[in-house]
C-alpha cells in the first residue's frame, strides 16, 4: 500500500512550491498518495484538495481577524479529517499561522510534522523559535543562514536552497526579453513593481509615477514598464495615472510577465518582497522601495531585528541595492536612486556578480533536497498508526 501524507499550502507560491515537492517525492514513491489543502499546480501533480489554497490567503492584520472563525473552522476540519485518515506524514508548506498549530496537534499525536519554508523569525518575531520547537518535527529552510538558528534550539532542520534559483538562469538574456516583449533594444527602461496586492498599489502607484516623471526630464529617451498581476491592480495602476495627468508618460502597462520585464530592464524599482529576490536572481539593479500605514510601519520598526527590509541586503548581510522606505520614498529620491544605477556601468557589473555568487549559493536542487529530507520519516509505520487513536 502506498504512503499517504497530508499537506497545506497557502497561497499561489506555496502551491507551486508543494507541486515540485509531490513530483520529487514520487520519484522514489510512484504510488503516494496526497491529500489537504493546496491549489491548482498541486492538483495538477494528483493531489486531492479538499479545499483550495486561496480560501488561506489573508491580507493584513485586518483581514485575518474577520476572517479567523472560518480559518479556524477549516483548520479544525481538516484535523479531524487528518486524524481519521491517518497519513504518514504531514507537510505544510509556508503559511505558518496556519500550519503550525496543526502541525503542533499532529506531533503531540506522534506524527512527523514538517515545515517547509522557515518562518521570518531572523526578521521580527524571533520568540516564535519556542512554538516551532512544540510544533515542528523537521524544518525545511530556504535560506543559508536560517538552519543555525534552529540547531541553537534543538530543532531538527535542513537547507535546501531557493526554489527560484533552480529556475532562473544563471545568465539572463536581456535583449531576448526585449524582443519577446517588443520593446527597444536599446536605450534605457526601467521597470517598476509596486507590489502584487492592491493595498501596495494604491501606497506606491502615485510616486512611482512620479519618480518616472522627474526621470524622463533627465532622459528622453527613457521607457517604463509595469508588470502587474490581476485586474485590479492594473485599474488602480490606471487611475493613479490619470489622476496624475500622466497618460503621456512612456509607461507600458503588462498582464504579468514580471519576470521578462525585470530581464529586460535596466534597473528595477520594486517593492519590497518576494519581487527582490526575483530582481537579485536576474542580476538586475534595483532600489527597494515600500509605503504602509503609518502605524503599522511603527509596529514593524519596533519588532524588526534587522536594518533591512529586502531580501538582496539581508542575504548579502550588507547594503548592496539602496532601501527608500515610507517618508523617504519621495518621487525625487527614488529618482536619484534609479539614476545612480543607470550611471554607472561599473557599479552595475560589480553587483551582477554578486548576485551570480548569490544566486550558485541558492541553487541547491530544491525540491530534490527537501524529498530527500523527507523520505526518512515515511520509512517503516509511524509510532502513531501503531499506538494511537484518533480524537
Amino acid at each position: 500500500m502506498g504512503k499517504r501524507i497530508a499537506m497545506v499550502a497557502g497561497e499561489a507560491s506555496g502551491d507551486l512550491l508543494a507541486s515540485h515537492l509531490i513530483r520529487a517525492l514520487r520519484q522514489h514513491m510512484p504510488d503516494a498518495e496526497f491529500f489537504g489543502i493546496g491549489g491548482p499546480k498541486m492538483q495538477a501533480e494528483g493531489f486531492d484538495a479538499l479545499w483550495p489554497c486561496e480560501r488561506l490567503a489573508v491580507h493584513g492584520y485586518v483581514d485575518a481577524l474577520k476572517r479567523y472563525a472560518e480559518l479556524s473552522g477549516i483548520r479544525r476540519a481538516l484535523l479531524r479529517r487528518i486524524r481519521a485518515e491517518r497519513p504518514d506524514a504531514f507537510i505544510g508548506v509556508d503559511a505558518p499561522d496556519f500550519n503550525l498549530w496543526l502541525e503542533g496537534k499532529l506531533r503531540e499525536a506522534g506524527m512527523p510534522a514538517i515545515h517547509f519554508v522557515s518562518p521570518s523569525i531572523w526578521a521580527w518575531r524571533g520568540g516564535r523559535i519556542k512554538a516551532i520547537a512544540r510544533s515542528v518535527t523537521h524544518m525545511l529552510c530556504l535560506f543559508p543562514f536560517e538552519p543555525a538558528l534552529y540547531e541553537r534550539a534543538g530543532i531538527a532542520v535542513s537547507y535546501v536552497g531557493h526554489p527560484l534559483a533552480d529556475v532562473f538562469p544563471l545568465a539572463p538574456d536581456r535583449a531576448l526579453a526585449r524582443e519577446v516583449l517588443d520593446l527597444p533594444a536599446d536605450g534605457p527602461i526601467v521597470a517598476l513593481l509596486p507590489g502584487s496586492r492592491q493595498s501596495e498599489v494604491r501606497n506606491l502607484a502615485p510616486t512611482y509615477i512620479e519618480a518616472a516623471r522627474i526621470l524622463l526630464e533627465r532622459h528622453p529617451d527613457i521607457r517604463f514598464i509595469v508588470p502587474l498581476a490581476t485586474r485590479d491592480t492594473r485599474q488602480l495602476f490606471l487611475e493613479a495615472l490619470h489622476a496624475a495627468d500622466a497618460e503621456g508618460l512612456p509607461i507600458r502597462i503588462l498582464f504579468g510577465h514580471a519576470v521578462e520585464a525585470m530581464t529586460a530592464s535596466d534597473v528595477v524599482l520594486v517593492a519590497s518582497g518576494t519581487a527582490s529576490l526575483e530582481a537579485a536572481l536576474l542580476k538586475r539593479p534595483m532600489v527597494i522601495s515600500y509605503r504602509m500605514g503609518k502605524w503599522q510601519y511603527r509596529l514593524m520598526q519596533r519588532m524588526a531585528y534587522l536594518p533591512w527590509v529586502g531580501l538582496p541586503n539581508i542575504l548579502c548581510n550588507e547594503t548592496v541595492v539602496p532601501e527608500l522606505l515610507q517618508d523617504a520614498a519621495t518621487p525625487l529620491a527614488l529618482a536619484d536612486a534609479l539614476e545612480r544605477w543607470l550611471n554607472d556601468a561599473d557599479a552595475c557589473a560589480a553587483l551582477a556578480q554578486r548576485f551570480t555568487d548569490l544566486h550558485v549559493q541558492l541553487r541547491q536542487n530544491t525540491a530534490e533536497r527537501a524529498a530527500a529530507a523527507i523520505l526518512p520519516y515515511l520509512t517503516g509505520a509511524p509510532a502513531w498508526k501503531q499506538s494511537r487513536q484518533p480524537a
